[in-house]
């Protein structure tokens, strides 16, 4: 299996000094958790890695890094440091990563900072982590990159280490399109180019991944289909994959000695109280001010709760380096000093405020007493104290209150969902909670749990790699499905011995570019002497199949010596013969089609109507790209339900939606021809999805070929309409090598 290298910003680790001495304090992220659980479980000894790898920034001086080795000896891992300037790291962490990204990626855009130094020690700093890892790369070795702080880094080993196995998974929000666009065009399109550089693009949610896509096709022109892209000949997929918490670990932590010792201290320092329950870092994204207004706005309109209720609220420090983050801790403990001191009682204070880091004995046993959990962030990629809190409640008893904004609300729906900034419905949500009655609470309760059981941090980590090990794998069979040089020998030499043959070319998009206007698209003179030269050959068949109308392709191509097939399969005329219908039908069902694409036309600008003798066909290739697919997608779900129990069908083009009648394709006609014609040697080349009913229907027959940089029944596949024109005429050049021909 190789090694596993995990990429973090940071080690997974910190130092703590206490005089002369060093402490190593686990880092309380939700990555570092999830990773070490998962090099604790069998699932990572089973999956057979030689070595485990940890590349981050140290938070130490290298001169202490001898010291800090020695005590390292009993990690599951080895660390790898990486040791930069202060100032370097300063500018690329608080000042591109979380005073650009950050913002910006949380849909606060009013607090970006657009320096270009930042974006300069951000670049700088996702090469040093390049530079330190690629030397110590080795062939089968798997890459893990996390996070914000180094999409360009993906890019970097890719491009010294083309064949490398490199996954990135993004632990916050992918913000829509329309944020995204608003970073500079330099900083924008090289990280997505950064990000593309992995294999497997992994994100807490369908809409975070489909945010990424959107983007990536927007900026740079990459299309994707069902989660994959082709980029640079090369397959990428970008999947959703919700991190998930060590269920096992929480749920069980309640019998522990230590873990019960704090929840007996709080039960009985809080006896006969209800207890809300917050936990979270110091941040703007946290919502913290809303949920203090909220709980304000609750004890005014539901009085009956005063000295019944309190509220423990424990803030994790976080970057206190940063003044906006000093200025908002100042702001925070003003509005509990001020609640705590307008309704407060010698007896009772409603709210219990901490700033400080919370031991797990401690958390657990919060989590375990808390009759409710309030957490409601203003925007969150997952959060996994919700999970944590549900994993918690071993009794069940218990209710979550979550932000519908935080990724975990996809997944946790089973809590009361409310918007974070409405302070008249969080309230209600805590008064909700706290009268909701008990077996209401366990149904609720049982739901979550059995769903973050099902898919614990082990699951988590174990699909991302697994799925980075399938893409691998559709790479490899891609490159082999790729039309190269030997293929084309093989091709050619058939081609040449052979004493009959048959070949099927789609028009548009394989021998044509496609056009902005279907009339545009008329064959050049270097076209028209390909085909009449291979159409002289007596030896050959050569079939151009089309969904072009008949008159169309007659007056194009009717003066060469080659069988026509319009409009898929519904007339076609022999090579030395007249036109002729396969398929003899009114058109009637035109004038209650025609209505309902026209209204599209109106609502899709550059959109337009093609009408042929048995097809109508909407183009959306002129269209916002965006716009144009999802009218498409609108306009398929319309005339599909319309045209059910009838015989007309709906066909997904390329940039085309058309409506014909059933009982005829590509497909079809061409197993006729070939069945008619029994040639030695079949070529059957398409770029469309109406040309897959052809690669399918002639399976072994044919030497098939499909102009598409996505999946395909086709045999082989080029990525570029010139590909085509250059293998017709190698075709015609005989070959010379008597003994190579032999061969």
């Amino acid at each position: 299996m190789g090694r596993l290298i995990i990429i973090s910003n940071r080690l997974p680790f910190s130092i703590d000094h206490e005089g002369d001495q060093l402490h190593l304090r686990q880092s309380s992220g939700g990555l570092v958790s999830a990773i070490k659980s998962y090099f604790e479980s069998d699932s990572s000894t089973n999956r057979g890695f030689t070595e485990k790898l940890w590349l981050g920034v140290a938070d130490f001086p290298q001169n202490d890094w001898r010291v800090v080795e020695e005590k390292l000896s009993g990690l599951d891992f080895r660390i790898v440091p990486l040791f930069l300037n202060k100032l370097l790291y300063k500018d690329y962490y608080n000042g591109f990563s979380n005073s650009v990204l950050w913002p910006l990626f949380h849909y606060f855009p009013n607090l970006v900072e657009s320096n270009v130094h930042y974006f300069d020690a951000y670049v700088k700093v996702n090469r040093a982590f390049a530079d330190k890892l690629i030397p110590l790369l080795q062939p089968d070795d798997t890459i893990w990159i996390h996070d914000y702080q180094l999409l360009m880094l993906p890019e970097m080993i890719r491009a010294e280490r083309t064949d490398a196995t490199i996954g990135f998974f993004l632990h916050i929000p992918f913000p829509s399109y329309e944020l995204f666009r608003t970073l500079p065009a330099e900083w924008k399109t090289s990280l997505l180019k950064g990000v593309l550089g992995s294999d497997l693009i992994g994100f807490h949610t369908h809409d975070y991944a489909q945010h990424f896509l959107q983007s990536a096709k927007m900026l740079l022109g990459v299309d994707s289909s069902f989660h994959s892209m082709q980029y640079q000949d090369r397959l990428i997929k970008a999947d959703l994959f919700p991190i998930s918490i060590d269920y096992k670990k929480f749920n069980k932590a309640c019998n522990d000695p230590e873990t019960k010792q704090y929840y007996n201290e709080i039960k009985k320092n809080f006896e006969g109280k209800k207890i809300i329950f917050s936990v979270d870092r110091l941040d703007y994204t946290k919502g913290l001010m809303d949920r203090l207004n909220a709980f304000d706005y609750f004890l005014d309109q539901y009085p009956d709760w005063r000295e019944k209720v309190v509220f423990i609220l424990n803030i994790v420090p976080s970057r206190d380096d940063i003044q906006a983050y000093t200025e908002r801790k100042q702001q925070i403990e003003q509005k509990v000093s001020t609640i705590n001191g307008k309704v407060s009682s010698i007896t009772w204070q409603p709210i219990i405020y901490r700033y400080t880091h919370l031991p797990f004995n401690e958390l657990a046993a919060l989590y375990k007493a808390a009759d409710v959990a309030l957490i409601t962030p203003l925007r969150d990629g997952m959060n996994l104290v919700a999970k944590e809190y549900v994993a918690s409640c071993s009794g069940r008893k218990g209710v979550l209150i979550l932000s519908e904004l935080a990724g975990a609300a996809n997944e946790l729906n089973e809590a009361l969902l409310v918007n974070p900034t409405d302070t008249i419905e969080v309230s209600k949500a805590i008064n909700q909670a706290l009268t909701m009655p008990e077996e209401e609470q366990e149904h609720r309760m049982f739901l979550m749990q059995q769903r973050l059981s099902d898919y614990d941090v082990i699951k988590w980590v174990s699909d991302f790699l697994d799925q980075l090990a399938n893409v691998k794998q559709e790479q490899i069979k891609q490159q082999v499905k790729v039309l190269d040089e030997r293929v084309i020998a093989q091709i050619h030499l058939h081609y040449q011995i052979a004493n009959s043959r048959c070949l099927l070319l789609d028009y548009d998009g394989t021998l044509v570019p496609y056009a902005r206007i279907p009339s545009e698209a008329k064959p050049n003179e270097e076209l028209r002497s390909i085909l009449r030269g291979l159409s002289s050959d007596p030896k050959n068949n050569v079939v151009i199949i089309s969904g072009r109308e008949a008159y169309t392709l007659e007056k194009w191509l009717g003066d060469l010596p080659m069988m026509l097939v319009a409009e898929h399969g519904a007339s076609f005329k022999p090579k030395g013969d007249q036109w002729q219908q396969a398929v003899s039908i009114p058109d009637q069902w035109k004038n209650e089609i025609r209505p309902i694409m026209q209204l599209f036309v109106t609502h899709c600008v550059g959109s337009f109507i093609e009408e042929k003798t048995n097809t109508l066909a909407w183009h959306y290739r002129n269209t916002h790209p965006e716009l144009g697919f999802t009218r498409s997608r609108e306009l398929i779900n319309n005339l599909t339900q319309l045209l059910q129990n009838t015989m007309l069908q709906v066909v997904d083009g390329n940039k085309v939606v058309e409506v014909r009648m059933s009982g005829f394709d590509k497909g079809i006609m061409a197993l006729k021809i070939v069945n008619d014609m029994q040639p030695d040697f079949v070529l059957c080349i398409g770029d469309d999805t109406t040309d897959e009913d052809m690669f399918k229907a002639l399976g072994e027959r044919a030497y098939s070929i499909k102009v598409s940089n996505g999946s395909t029944a086709a045999q082989y596949t080029v990525f570029s309409q010139i590909k085509v024109l250059q293998l017709l005429k190698k075709l015609m050049i005989p070959i010379i090598n008597k003994q190579y021909a032999k061969t």
